[in-house]
């Protein structure tokens, strides 16, 4: 009888075992791919997320735009599958139109400014005016700016616009693949422009403050399912989530240097 048992106690503990084990390879696990302005928040809020969700995300970074291998529009071209896309509502519309993403899935989720930054124990230049902002590029001796929304809005519109791209130019440096604010903490820049959201998890330098309200561009960032998902059910779930107004949502986002459309 206690080897008959025994056998039992062993083939229950198998059979346990199997089912685990199947469970755990049946997992979902969401693949979510997220450009800066988006990207500390996302991954501050996952542990959390995971937990109030019961998804397993499993997050890569790429800028919203511009050439560089790793940004989110070449990944996708390689066929690199992802099941929700969040970036620049512009850059997501793009992407749309190309066929990468299902057109009812986009969401809004947020809104991020312009900033700048120096270096940790640099001088923090006045930048809360537009004259003291333009006296500022002027005196700069290096200037830094995305590859993404932020930089092509400075480089193509702003500072054209302003008269000052021929003065900039010869001393700015588009940033690819890399913060621009690492850049500055390492001593290669006097001074990074980015969204505020990608420049205040760097370590190594000092947040500045936003451009000035007459010189701004706000972007929107939007979440998206893919065309190829196929969880379009826990995408959609996600997208919920990081729209939604609990209020650890919103003040995870807004703690990021973003504003939250929930709260609007």
């Amino acid at each position: 009888m206690k080897k008959l048992l025994y056998r039992l106690g062993v083939a229950s503990l198998t059979a346990m075992l199997c089912l685990g084990s199947y469970a755990a390879e049946a997992a979902v696990k969401l693949k979510v791919i997220t450009s800066g302005g988006f990207a500390g928040t996302l991954t501050a809020m996952e542990p959390q997320l995971e937990k109030d969700t019961g998804l397993d995300i499993e997050i890569s970074y790429g800028s919203s735009s511009g050439g560089a291998v790793d940004s989110i529009p070449e990944r996708l071209k390689r066929g690199e599958q992802f099941d929700v896309l969040i970036l620049s509502r512009s850059s997501l519309d793009k992407l749309t139109n190309k066929g990468f993403v299902q057109p009812d899935s986009r969401k809004d989720l947020v809104r991020s400014r312009i900033g700048m930054c120096v270096k940790q124990g640099a001088p923090k230049p006045d930048i809360s005016t537009p004259e003291a902002f333009i006296q500022l590029l002027h005196d700069a001796e290096s200037i830094g700016y995305s590859a993404s929304a932020s930089g092509t809005y400075l480089s193509t519109l702003l500072w054209p616009k302003m008269g000052l791209w021929e003065m900039i130019k010869p001393k700015s440096t588009r940033v690819l693949s890399k913060r621009v604010a690492s850049l500055v903490a390492d001593g290669e820049l006097q001074i990074g422009f980015q969204q505020i959201s990608e420049i205040l998890p760097i370590k190594g330098i000092e947040f500045v403050g936003p451009i000035p309200d007459k010189f701004q561009k706000v972007t929107t960032f939007s979440g998206g399912i893919t065309r190829t998902t196929t969880h379009a059910d826990e995408s959609a779930a996600l997208i919920r989530y990081l729209s939604s107004t609990q209020a650890h949502v919103i003040n995870s986002i807004k703690t990021a240097g973003l504003d939250p459309v929930a709260a609007e």
